[in-house]
């Protein structure tokens, strides 16, 4: 069931009206049913798939609490991860012809990660399993999360709550902007992006810089968009899901940017793989050697350098198959890898030549910089393999010339109304995230507004989705292009 669905539309607005006018005891199983619903539209395998894990998960977690010691739990915790991760790497890596399930890698980490919190310690397994259920398939973030910790979630999810007149305009409110960002912005940005690497040879440098742009374009649209809808959508019935995206266009280094884009994912490998990496015992023995062979900071750093890499080779191979999604994950390792290494070296220079941390013009470079590192890296997530990438990306340095340009971006699909669309939508933005960046919440900003400018930020998203999206002849909202992953 697609978020651009009239179906998942009415899933909300019944599953609202519904959540409120049950008993408030209750209320927790309108949800649970909703996300039945939404999941069985997905097919009775995909349903088979999250059943399994639901159940392997919620058992492993009363498992923990009976086992005292703690080497026995690492064993059950290293038994759960095989067995989850391994059905994720079956259905999404094995070439065995087999319909990857809606929102697998979502379900599979936040539910491990709930199983190692209880063998940490850190949360009391939940006893109902039906509670548990919903607390992973809670519909609003399976396509895209994010991913949820059980202690952050449930508790919402099983409150019992009056009606929030509030809650459910914010909610709508942060929905449709992200309505507007996927099928005004997103989806036009696709067509270029699909036209120019679909068939990358007959197009030069310039034409393939066009593309890259349009694609970095659509999927910053596409994913924040996804995670708006998402958000909306739970807050309506007065959930706050976790943050899962801060505006990375601000990021001041990559390390940053990632930070900023998959919010919820990063805290996920931070926690469960980069930590236990630093404090394993080979690692320790390497920071001792690296400290002992290794003078100054570089030394002491090597360790923590080696994690961050690993951390970010797994999170290339996470977004998919291929030697394209593989060399991601190396440009973004060793990128970041890098400045950690030379971390001293940067801040030496910057001494030397009197450079402050708040002088705009360093500020700038870094952004600017940071922008693109991730651009490059975009040639790798959006070609169709990897030396279909690596051709774009040698055209584009060692062919770019503006004639081609001028001449052929008006015939990749779009028409130049299209393309005012685009780049009115992207200054809208920008304008939006820098207040949000520098003073906080733009909604609170509008509840301060009269009711009259409160409503015209409803109405007029909902005539501009019309008239520039709904309305095209040709118009067919495409998925989230998180929903592969």
């Amino acid at each position: 069931m697609s978020f651009t669905s009239l179906r998942f539309l009415a899933l909300i607005g019944g599953t609202t009206v519904l959540y409120y006018i049950v008993p408030k005891k209750i209320q927790w199983l309108a949800l649970l049913a909703a996300s039945c619903c939404f999941y069985a539209a997905a097919g009775a395998s995909a349903a088979c798939y999250l059943g399994g894990t639901i159940l392997i998960t919620w058992a492993a977690g009363l498992v923990m609490e009976r086992l005292p010691e703690k080497k026995q739990r690492h064993m059950a915790v290293a038994a759960v991860c095989v067995v989850c991760f391994g059905l994720l790497a079956l259905v999404k890596y094995a070439d065995l012809g087999l319909i990857m399930p809606l929102g697998i890698s979502f379900y599979t980490f936040q539910s491990v990660g709930y199983v190692i919190d209880c063998s940490r310690r850190k949360q009391a397994p939940e006893k109902n399993l039906l509670k548990y259920a919903l607390f992973v398939s809670f519909f609003p973030q399976m396509v895209q999360g994010p991913v949820s910790r059980y202690g952050q979630l449930a508790p919402q999810l099983l409150a019992e709550r009056k009606f929030d007149a509030r809650n459910v305009k914010f909610g709508i409110q942060l929905a449709l902007w992200g309505y507007m960002k996927k099928m005004i912005v997103a989806d036009r940005a696709g067509v270029v992006a699909a036209a120019v690497f679909s068939d990358n040879l007959s197009y030069t440098g310039s034409i393939s810089v066009l593309a890259a742009l349009m694609y970095t374009i659509q999927i910053y649209f596409d994913f924040s968009g996804g995670i708006d809808i998402a958000r909306g959508a739970a807050q309506m019935m007065g959930v706050e899901m976790t943050e899962n995206f801060r505006r990375p266009v601000f990021a001041q280094s990559l390390a940053e940017y990632w930070r900023r884009w998959h919010i919820s994912l990063g805290a996920w490998m931070k926690d469960y793989v980069f930590y236990p990496l630093i404090l394993s015992r080979p690692f320790i023995k390497l920071g001792g050697a690296a400290r002992k062979h290794v003078r100054g900071r570089l030394g002491k750093v090597i360790p923590t350098a080696l994690a961050t890499f690993i951390v970010y080779f797994i999170i290339g191979i996470w977004h998919g198959t291929g030697l394209k999604y593989l060399v991601f994950g190396l440009w973004n390792g060793c990128i970041i890898t890098s400045s950690q290494l030379l971390e001293g070296t940067y801040s030496d220079i910057k001494r030397a030549l009197h450079i402050s941390e708040k002088n705009p013009l360093l500020i700038a470079f870094r952004t600017v910089r940071t922008f693109l590192l991730v651009f490059i890296g975009r040639y790798f997530t959006r070609a169709n393999d990897l030396m279909a990438a690596l051709s774009m990306l040698k055209r584009s340095i060692l062919l770019f010339e503006t004639e081609s340009l001028r001449a052929g971006w008006l015939s990749l699909g779009l028409q130049l109304k299209d393309h005012v669309i685009i780049g009115a939508g992207v200054l809208v933005l920008l304008i939006i995230e820098t207040y949000q960046e520098r003073r906080g919440s733009f909604r609170e900003w509008l509840e301060e507004r009269s009711p009259f400018v409160q409503w015209l930020f409803i109405v007029v998203p909902l005539v501009l989705m019309y008239f520039l999206a709904i309305d095209r002849s040709d118009y067919i909202a495409p998925e989230f292009i998180y929903k592969q992953f």
